[in-house]
């Protein structure tokens, strides 16, 4: 579900607060972003939108309380978030990492370091 004036709606959650900021930042521009600060955070956003929720979600793999995964799980198992494409933001990049989040629902995989323009594009891309 696209937000209003075509502007889509992108939940963060990643639990390093220079990374949230970042990415809102390039991601502002052209988005609605919400950032969360946990797993648990996230879920709950979302749950909370269940009848509204993002277009994209980007998730980092290792966070406190539910990880990118436990996220990922809850949303490709739950009818309302049927729409919503997943993005998994992490440092982990061996290839088994990357099957794991392809396998279990995920849209896009991107491994830190990134360049926020290329996330941008693989967000954009996501889209379609």
């Amino acid at each position: 579900m696209a937000a209003t004036n075509d502007r889509h709606h992108v939940l963060v959650a990643d639990d390093d607060e220079e990374m949230r900021e970042v990415l809102e930042f390039k991601l502002r521009a052209d988005h609605e972003v919400t950032t969360t600060a946990n797993g648990e955070e996230c879920w709950e956003f979302l749950d909370e939108r269940g009848d509204d929720p993002p277009d994209v979600v980007v998730l980092d793999v290792m966070m406190p309380k539910l990880d990118g995964y436990q996220v990922l799980e809850r949303v490709e198992g739950d009818d309302r978030f049927a729409d919503v494409s997943s993005i998994m933001l992490t440092a982990r990049g061996q290839e088994s990492d990357v099957v794991e989040a392809l396998d279990a629902g995920a849209a896009d995989y991107v491994t830190k370091p990134f360049s926020p323009t290329e996330l941008l594009a693989r967000i954009e891309t996501t889209l379609g």
